[in-house]
């Protein structure tokens, strides 16, 4: 997919946590857990400290230029962006492969509602991640025989969320250098704010602040081309985004109508797909045959890769949103985005992509007075809704496997 892509961003089950609910677990989901142990294992002993890997005279000129690139990213995070490091990206792991796990996805065949995995103490996420890309192809495999339409993605980083402290992996080192930047700031917005069962709002809250993130490093430290050609590639995310979205919304339309037929509602999902195939050969032409999407183009549409794409990118223009009505201060957009995280989940998501949100309704509400100390529209909304709200894990939440 692209560069931020469904691959980005996924969490796996830290090491301490994985020895410690593998002796609870039944027989047959031990070797799941012993995989995750095994990878983390691995890249534990994979790690170096960034600035012994820099004083080495081995190391190539490539990678001591990216990683002092990554040490200037990691400093704006924290100083710029707000985002707490927590001993995050000190050290270089080098895991001669091309991704660090391999995500599965599955749908049912009429559906784009993603299948789910839950874990002891961790919640429930719409993926199951391995350290190895033929486990994962045959658990995919499985999954397709059962009837379910599968997608298997690699993922150059993933967080563990404050259980060991992340390193920078080789498997997105190499990748432009704003795409670095990205990454590191995606992850450390799940290392401020995480909320169990909620991959859309997780993973969509992250690329918001990534995407700004970015934007204001670019102002910050970047150079006039890189700003352009950071411009450029946005602004291609957002047509392939456009077409993803309209495709989403034709789907539904065709899976919930009761006049339809199986056999009618798989023809036209075939068409479909047919149709969101070409929408992407025409922006290739458009874009000359040069753009950051070749491989996602050459994958096989179905709605386990359209309901993954979309679990990244669905609400990112609601906290897009919520950003601008707090004037662009981050400290109290993550104020904002705690209390959101504190609603009921439908209620929440609801609100959130509503054009006429909580936020966006306050004029409306009588007696909106602030009960938390809350500043801003966060402490505003606390006041406005009234009943008290269940507890928001966050900050160091439980890992995904």
């Amino acid at each position: 997919m692209s560069r931020e892509h469904v691959g980005q961003g996924r969490h796996c089950i830290g090491f301490a946590l994985a020895v410690l609910v593998a002796g609870a677990l039944s027989g047959c989901a031990l070797p799941y857990y012993a995989q995750a142990v095994g990878g983390e294992v691995g890249i534990m002993r994979a790690e170096r400290p960034i600035a012994q890997v820099l004083a080495d005279p081995a190391t190539p000129p490539a990678v001591k230029e990216r990683l002092r690139y990554v040490l200037k990213v990691r400093r704006f995070a924290r100083t710029h962006l707000g985002l707490a490091l927590h001993g995050n990206y000190r050290d270089y792991a080098d895991l001669h492969r091309p991704y660090v796990v391999w995500n599965v996805f599955a749908a049912p065949r009429l559906s784009l509602t993603l299948k789910r995995w839950c874990f002891p103490f961790a919640g429930c996420v719409a993926y199951r991640g391995y350290f190895s890309h033929a486990a994962a192809r045959r658990y995919a495999r499985a999954l397709a025989r059962k009837g379910y339409d599968v997608y298997v993605g690699g993922v150059p980083a993933f967080a563990t969320l404050g259980y060991l402290h992340d390193p920078v992996l080789s498997t997105f080192l190499g990748y432009p250098r704003t795409t670095i930047a990205h990454i590191i700031f995606h992850e450390l917005a799940h290392d401020l704010i995480y909320i169990p069962n909620a991959t859309t709002f997780d993973e969509s809250f992250a690329d918001a602040v990534a995407a700004v993130g970015v934007h204001r490093f670019l102002d910050s430290e970047g150079t006039p081309a890189e700003r352009a050609l950071y411009r450029q590639r946005r602004a291609r995310h957002k047509a392939v985004l456009a077409l993803m979205s309209a495709c989403r919304a034709r789907l539904e339309r065709i899976y919930r109508n009761p006049a339809l037929s199986p056999a009618q509602k798989r023809k036209a999902k075939r068409a479909t797909y047919r149709a969101l195939h070409a929408g992407f050969l025409a922006l290739v032409r458009r874009w000359h045959g040069s753009h950051g999407y070749r491989a996602f183009f050459q994958e096989r549409f179905n709605n386990a890769l359209l309901g993954a794409y979309m679990s990244y990118e669905s609400l990112v223009p609601a906290f897009r949103r919520l950003l601008a009505l707090e004037d662009g201060e981050l400290p109290a957009f993550f104020r904002a985005v705690r209390w959101y995280g504190r609603l009921p989940a439908p209620f929440r998501d609801r609100e959130l992509r509503s054009r006429k949100g909580l936020v966006e309704r306050l004029p409306t509400l009588q007696h909106a007075q602030p009960r938390t100390g809350l500043p801003g529209a966060a402490g505003r909304l606390v006041g406005a809704q009234g009943p008290r709200l269940p507890r928001m894990v966050e900050h160091r939440p439980h890992n995904q496997a």
